[in-house]
This record gives C-alpha cells, sequence and structure tokens, in this order.
C-alpha cells in the first residue's frame, strides 16, 4: 500500500502527529519534500520531539527516508541525530536513509536568503533557511548534492567551480562573499559528508522495491496545499510543489501505485508569515485560539495568525490533492465557545462565490461568509471516542464532512498520540 499524507490549509495542521500515529501500520515513512523550514512535533508520553527533517515514522519499526525532492541542510541533521541520541533513539543507516540526489543547502544558500528578504519591500516571511535558494540551484543544475557532500574531493571541486557565481550574488546584496569558500566552513561540511555517507541510499528503488514486495509505504509532506510553489498564494508560498501529486515525481514512484491520500485539517484555520487569510480573527477570539492551540511556530517561534474554518479553500485542496480521507486535529481547541463559525463562501466586489480565486490579491479582498454552528463547554482532551464528544461537536465534524464531502477518519483532541481516535 502506499500512503500519500498531506496538510489542507497553510500548513501546521498537526501532520507529524497522524504520522507517528499511523507509522506502525507502514515498513518506510518518507520525506518527499522541502526543508527544514518544516516543522513537526511528536508527544508520546511526556517525551516531546521537535524535528524538521527526520520523518515521524522514527519512533516505531518503519525504516525513515528524505527523497531527492527535499533541500537538506546537514548542520540541522546532524543536531537532530544527536538529540534523538541524547534521548536513547539512536538512527542507524539501517534505519535511516538519505537519498543521493538530494539537493544540500550550503552556508551561502542561507546568507542569500537573508539578504534577499532583508532587502525586500514587501515581505514573504521566508525562514530565511536558504530553502529557497537551494530550490533555485536545483533548477538550474548548480546544486551540491548529498552524492557530492559524501565525497570530499567531489565537494571541494564542486565548490570551487561554484564560487564565482555565488560569490557575485552575494557582493551584490552587499554581504560578506568569504562565507563560499571560508576554510573552516568546507571543512565542516566534508567532516558532515563523512558522517551522513553511511545513509546515502536509492529512496526511489526503495519505495518501488518495497511495494513489489507487498510492503507499505507512506509519504509525508511538508508545509501544506496553499503555500505550494504552483497553486497557492503567490508569492506568500513556499519554495517547492506541496501537493499529493509531487511525492510521485519527487520521490520516483509512478501515480498508478498510489492507494490513498489522507489530508491533515486544523478544526480552524492558521497561517505563519505575510499573505491572505480570508477569516483571519484579530479579535479576542482569535487571540484564545492561538493560546489555547499553542500556535507558535516549530521552527521560527512566531505567532501563528488564527481565523475560522474556511471551506472555500478546503473544496481547492480536495481537488489539488484528491483525499480519499481527513484528519480533522485541534478539536479541542474550540472548547468553551458559545458559537462556532465556519466560511461558506466569499463577497468579493459585490459577488458570492464559493471557490478561491486564483490571484492572491484577488483572495486578500475576499470576505467570509459564515454559518454560525453551536459550541460546546465540555473539555474534549480526555474523550476516546467519536461517540463520546458532545453533541455539539459531533455535529460539527459531521457539518464539516458533510460539506467537504470527504470523510474524516481520524479525529484529534490533544497533542498525545493517546488523544487521536478512529472513526
Amino acid at each position: 500500500m502506499f500512503t500519500i499524507i498531506t496538510g489542507a490549509q497553510f500548513g501546521d495542521e498537526g501532520k507529524g502527529k497522524i504520522v507517528d500515529l499511523m507509522s506502525g501500520n507502514y515498513d518506510l515513512v518518507v520525506r518527499f519534500q522541502g526543508g527544514d523550514n518544516a516543522g513537526h512535533t511528536v508527544k508520546v508520553g511526556e517525551d516531546v520531539y521537535k524535528l524538521h527533517l527526520i520523518p515521524s515514522g522514527f519512533l516505531l519499526d518503519s525504516r525513515v527516508l528524505i527523497g531527492p525532492g527535499t533541500v537538506l541542510n546537514p548542520e540541522v541533521l546532524a543536531r537532530e541525530m544527536d538529540m534523538l541520541a541524547e534521548g536513547g533513539i539512536v538512527l542507524t543507516p539501517e534505519k535511516l536513509g538519505v537519498d543521493a540526489k538530494t539537493s544540500i543547502i550550503m552556508p551561502y544558500h542561507v546568507e542569500l536568503d537573508g539578504l534577499k528578504e532583508s532587502r525586500r519591500t514587501e515581505k514573504i516571511g521566508t525562514t530565511k533557511r536558504g530553502i529557497g535558494f537551494a530550490y533555485i540551484d536545483k533548477v538550474a543544475r548548480d546544486e551540491v548534492r548529498m552524492a557530492d557532500l559524501a565525497d570530499p574531493e567531489k565537494l571541494r571541486c564542486r565548490l570551487l567551480e561554484l564560487a564565482p557565481s555565488k560569490e557575485a550574488a552575494i557582493r551584490e546584496l552587499e554581504g560578506d562573499p568569504a562565507i563560499v569558500t571560508s576554510k573552516d566552513l568546507m571543512d565542516k561540511y566534508v567532516e558532515l559528508g563523512r558522517r551522513l555517507a553511511p545513509y546515502m541510499t536509492d529512496v526511489s528503488y526503495e519505495i518501488n522495491k518495497a511495494l513489489e514486495d507487498g510492503r507499505n509505504v507512506l509519504a509525508e509532506g511538508a508545509q501544506g496545499t496553499h503555500l505550494d510553489v504552483i497553486h497557492g498564494t503567490q508569492k506568500f508560498v513556499t519554495s517547492s510543489s506541496t501537493v499529493a501529486g509531487s511525492a510521485c515525481a519527487n520521490l520516483g514512484v509512478g501515480p498508478t501505485k498510489v492507494d490513498e491520500v489522507l489530508g491533515i485539517v486544523k478544526a480552524y484555520i492558521t497561517r505563519v508569515g505575510e499573505g491572505p487569510l480570508p477569516t483571519e480573527l484579530t479579535d479576542e477570539t482569535g487571540r484564545r485560539i492561538q493560546q489555547v492551540g499553542r500556535e507558535f511556530g516549530t521552527t521560527t517561534g512566531r505567532a501563528r495568525r488564527c481565523g475560522w474554518f474556511d471551506l472555500p479553500l478546503l473544496r481547492k485542496a480536495i481537488y489539488l490533492n484528491g483525499y480519499t480521507s481527513l484528519a480533522l486535529t485541534k478539536l479541542d481547541v474550540l472548547s468553551g465557545l458559545a458559537q462556532v463559525k465556519v466560511c461558506v463562501a466569499y463577497e468579493l466586489d459585490s459577488r458570492i462565490v464559493d471557490y478561491p480565486p486564483e490571484g492572491t490579491a484577488e483572495l486578500a479582498r475576499c470576505r467570509p461568509v459564515y454559518e454560525d454552528l453551536p459550541g460546546w463547554e465540555s473539555d474534549l482532551t480526555g474523550v476516546k471516542s467519536f461517540d463520546d464528544l458532545p453533541g455539539a461537536a459531533q455535529q460539527y465534524v459531521r457539518y464539516l464532512e458533510n460539506k467537504m464531502g470527504v470523510p474524516i477518519t481520524y479525529v484529534s483532541v490533544g497533542p498525545g498520540r493517546e488523544q487521536t481516535f478512529q472513526r
């Protein structure tokens, strides 16, 4: 079985938790796009793991893989491995694999990212981790790959070849070009390459062979649907394709192999950084959802903007991903509200539309049209089944399911593994 999981909103929907929950049923768990600009938190008992690169299935028996569609900062990966080792979780080459074609984020990518964002009059809200510039080099065929990093001589030759253009680009943005060929940095990356070389693999081959042998594979995306570089809210998007179809292209697996596509969606909506968010709440209700939901970025620590559930955006996400089922997270955060609102359409230039407009500027002008549902008082964090939810919470889940036309198969009422149940 081949299952793809993506976020259905703007990221931070709780994918890591759902992947962790499901990974016991999968032999391989594979990350297919993004870099360490993504973050996921996995909580098991009292242990909390905040990660950016290593797929969530590392806690169980799954082999976890980083695919060639990602961009990898080897320093971040090494730190995550060290952090897990301190907690008694040692990721051997039998447990973790990185594709040889994975693009490496170099220090000059991080430098260029920060310099470029600081000069923008209209900020994108980049994490300044070099993600976009690493993807630029991938498309321009100027990348450093995992296979280069693992070979000291190849790495040095590649850096010397790329140095003139990278130094010129940094100089043009009034930065320090010395970072490109700094001996200390080069030595550090040579050492990182030696450490990570045993983890190098062919991810496409591993996945296809596993499927051929009847084993189960789970592909994990980063960010969310509406941050997709093509279909998202340009220019306030990430640098890669976040929708389910990109898992096939990025991992080297044919689309006929896909069995299920699971979308992760919050019971409300959040967004980090800039860009339109039609249902954004800037009042006391928005602040309450932010505090109760602990809506602060795993990667940046930035406060997330919060709003009511947006059905037009979900309709688009369902079309873009072809979801066969959905997981609804953070239902508990809405407890204590007298009324819960759902955006069912937009008012745009005196017209009512039920699907997001193509242009980002037009989406920013959209005003939500709401339907009101009754709230509930009960604390949901101890609920173990759908039938034990208060009637109004059950009504809310069924209402969303009916409007979206896709079954909600998982409901989450807290950060712990035990706080998610199947319907």
